[in-house]
Formats: structure tokens, C-alpha cells, sequence
């Protein structure tokens, strides 16, 4: 058998809709499973695979009516500025679910020099997590040589 990467990452979430919303209408990740799983002790989950590309998904559950499982969390969306890894590009954000996450691009094919262990850039430690404050900004990276990258 050949390694074809992961088949997905099942994550949970307390409002499908709105994780629906987020995840087709600003990443652009298509629905392909999409069910509803009854619990035997109460309440059923609601459950959405997203196709993120390269035959790999990103699952959520959503419980309902579940005993024991909270029916409230704090929702919203920030990002980062533009990191530039050099083979890739990124932005960090927190999904409606509060879990921090990261949208990374690719920009070229990958080097042997790449899988050298090395020092590319710096960031300052707020890049690591998002300030919780609206519009909050993230400082840029560094490159090794002291250049500030998008």
C-alpha cells in the first residue's frame, strides 16, 4: 500500500451551520459526507466531511441534545497578516470552534535544501497566538537575514 496522505481530521464543533458557513463560504471546502449518527444514552450528532484537496477531508460533529456536552462557545474570525514561509504561505485564525488553525499555501515545488533543518525566519511571540482583541494585527516575520516578510 502506498501512502496517499490522511484520510481526514474529525474535529467537533456546537454549531454545524455556522462551521457549514465558514468552511464552504471562506476557505471554499466542498461537502462530499454528510450524516447523522443517533447516540443509544440521548441525543443524535450531526456530521459533515469537507474535501480540502488531494483526496484528503476535515470532518465535524456537532452533538445535540447529548448529555454531558456544552451548548455554548464564543464564535468569531480573525487572521493574521500574510507569513511567507518561502515554499509556502500562511495565515493563522481561529475557526468558529476557538480551535487556532493555519490556511498554508504552497507557492513552489519542494527542494532537498527544504528538509535541511535550518533557520528560515523569526516571529515575534505574539505571532503565535491571535490577540483576542477585534483587528488585532500580527507582526510580519523575519527572514534569517533580518528582513521583514509579508
Amino acid at each position: 500500500m502506498t501512502h496517499r496522505g490522511f484520510s481526514h481530521i474529525g474535529l467537533s464543533t456546537l454549531d454545524l451551520d455556522k462551521t457549514r458557513e465558514f468552511y464552504e463560504g471562506v476557505l471554499g471546502f466542498k461537502t462530499v459526507v454528510a450524516d447523522t449518527i443517533k447516540i443509544e444514552e440521548g441525543g443524535h450528532l450531526r456530521h459533515l466531511f469537507f474535501d480540502v484537496g488531494h483526496d484528503q477531508l476535515i470532518a465535524f460533529l456537532e452533538p445535540n441534545g447529548v448529555p454531558d456536552v456544552p451548548t455554548e462557545y464564543d464564535a468569531g474570525v480573525k487572521t493574521t497578516d500574510i507569513v511567507d514561509h518561502g515554499w509556502a504561505q500562511s495565515i493563522y485564525f481561529k475557526d468558529p470552534n476557538g480551535l487556532s488553525l493555519e490556511y498554508c499555501c504552497a507557492v513552489r515545488n519542494l527542494t532537498e535544501d527544504d528538509a535541511r533543518m535550518q533557520r528560515r525566519f523569526s516571529i515575534p511571540r505574539g505571532a503565535l497566538e491571535l490577540d483576542n482583541r477585534l483587528g488585532a494585527k500580527v507582526p510580519a516575520a523575519k527572514s534569517a537575514s533580518g528582513t521583514r516578510e509579508a
